[in-house]
């Protein structure tokens, strides 16, 4: 009997795709590694020796175990369904928290002792809670994703790409922008276009190339520096650091207040990162994501690392890149190398930042288009809505950060005074609180206003008033009655929303784009075909 079997060419572990997007994403985790090495070593004054020595090597361990895990759920969805098109999600250090555990958990402890130690020993704790919260959230998070809308989910997502990805970058950029802006324009020229280097180069390396020769051209890097730097290289293998992490853990109920709401922030991050695969084509299981990236952070925080790897913002971008399935690993194993030979500082007086920087405002214009371009237009404002506690978070930690600059505080400053020269801080330090859960609950109450699916908004709306009211949204701490203002807003909402849902009004009938839409991505309303988090194809592609 002949078998009737299609015949699936073997999945190559390297495409040509996957050398640009390698990169691309290395030169991203790059950044942040760089990023998070020059934060522990000013700001909480860390020994280099145990910066080099234990927190990188651990890193490593999370960055290289995780990269060749998204490796294998890749090509397992490529074999399932049968495509060589499948893109591995990104992994890497969490870039919102390795400032949050910096400034807001070590370095008030390390000024109030005056002991680094005893600051890392807090991070330690703190990273560990989140693991295991965003274990829990894995199975959480599935049921979330069925219901949430997608102009929610991505608006929300937009919002931490446009603001956290792309703000600071985009500063950085500018103020070498004779080096930056070069780079820019190669990165949009070989990944938003058909355009190829002579010999099909690699686009990434070419823009990085090209930035670095033109800042130690035009004197913007220091040969001592270089030198200096070089004299540091030291192998260090990890190890487990139980004890640091067990001190940490015997004064946890402090850590709790900032924990919780930001590993519910983690694992609402990556189920919006699953979704904006998933609108790409490429439809990841968010237990398995979710379960690995606590893993993750368990894992780092009992080698040594105060920092959470997580799947990051961005695999669209990488799969419009070329990047397939190669790149993952390879930014996984070479960034541990680097980790583990304690190469970050001579990479930091080698390269340029300003030459470096460029990639992340690349991804965030990305993530920032995919929102409105994967929605229907009539939800547009929906996505708006899911960005705005984004940015509210954002510019109240820019004036937070200015104000401590000059020495002072919000609170010292007062509300008045802050309110009498137009900035709004205590209404926007509100409104930014929880922001990444907070955007999907706003976005989903305007996408089913839109649709005039009022019992659906009711619901989501309730939810705020919940979420509000426990501190998870829109709250300084988690406790009861955080915030019973905001809970009674959004209760008024479910409330009207419930009234008009009496009248029984004909749902908003999709127009023709729309259909388009959903035939290329999938229904924008996922609770109509999704279970279990997952949406499965049979489609057949080269």
């Amino acid at each position: 009997m002949v078998s009737t079997k299609p015949t699936v060419a073997p999945l190559p572990y390297w495409v040509r795709g996957d050398t640009n997007a390698f990169f691309g994403f290395g030169v991203n985790v790059l950044v942040n590694v760089l990023t998070l090495t020059g934060l522990c070593l000013a700001v909480v004054n860390l020994p280099e020796g145990e910066v080099f020595g234990t927190i990188l090597p651990a890193l490593g361990i999370a960055l290289v175990a995780g990269n060749i895990y998204y490796t294998w759920l890749a090509r397992r969805l490529a074999r399932r369904e049968q495509r060589a098109d499948v893109t591995a999600l990104p992994y890497g250090p969490s870039v919102p928290h390795m400032f949050i555990v910096i400034f807001v958990i070590m370095l008030p402890i390390y000024l109030r002792t005056q002991d680094p130690v005893r600051a890392w020993e807090a991070g330690l704790a703190w990273a560990f809670i989140i693991g295991v919260i965003v274990l829990i959230g894995a199975f959480v998070g599935p049921y979330i994703r069925r219901y949430a809308p997608r102009a929610a989910l991505l608006g929300t997502l937009a919002g931490i790409s446009i603001t956290f990805i792309s703000m600071n970058p985009a500063g950085q950029m500018w103020r070498m922008a004779w080096v930056a802006l070069p780079v820019l324009a190669l990165l949009l020229i070989g990944l938003l276009t058909d355009v190829k280097l002579p010999f099909n180069f690699p686009i990434g390396l070419a823009a990085l190339l090209l930035g670095t020769a033109i800042g130690w051209a035009g004197g913007a890097m220091s040969v001592p520096d270089l030198t200096a730097a070089a004299r540091d290289i030291a192998i260090a293998v990890p190890s487990f650091k139980l004890d640091l992490l067990l001190t940490g853990l015997a004064d946890m109920a402090p850590l709790l207040a900032t924990a919780i709401p930001l590993g519910v922030y983690n694992f609402t991050e990556g189920m919006t990162n699953v979704e904006s695969a998933a609108t790409a084509g490429d439809n990841y299981n968010l237990r398995s994501v979710l379960l690995a990236d606590g893993a993750g952070a368990v894992i780092g925080a009992a080698l040594g690392s105060p920092f959470p790897p997580a799947v990051y913002v961005g695999h669209p971008g990488w799969k419009a890149a070329g990047g397939r399935s190669g790149y993952s690993m390879a930014t996984g194993v070479v960034i541990a190398v680097l980790c583990f030979l304690g190469m970050f500082g001579l990479l930091g007086a080698i390269f340029p930042t300003a030459a470096i920087v460029p990639i992340l405002l690349y991804i965030g214009l990305l993530i920032g288009a995919q929102a409105f371009q994967a929605t229907p237009r009539a939800h547009a404002a929906a996505v708006v809505a899911a960005l705005i506690p984004n940015i509210a978070a954002w510019a109240t930690g820019q004036i937070d950060n200015a104000l401590a600059a000059a020495g002072t505080t919000a609170a010292a400053v007062g509300d008045d005074a802050l309110n009498g020269a137009g900035v709004v801080y205590d209404g926007l330090l509100v409104l930014g609180q929880g922001a990444i859960l907070a955007g999907l609950v706003l976005g989903a109450v305007v996408v089913f206003i839109i649709d005039k699916r009022f019992v659906r908004a009711a619901i989501f709306a309730g939810t705020g008033a919940v979420l509000s009211f426990i501190g998870l949204i829109h709250g300084e701490r988690v406790e009861w009655n955080a915030n019973g203002q905001v809970a009674l807003g959004y209760l008024f909402v479910a409330v009207i929303c419930g009234v008009f849902a009496l009248g029984r009004p004909t749902p908003r009938v999709p127009d023709p784009e729309e259909a388009a839409l959903e035939r290329e991505h999938g229904p924008a309303d996922v609770s109509t075909d999704r279970a279990d988090g997952e949406r499965r194809t049979s489609a057949l592609s080269g």
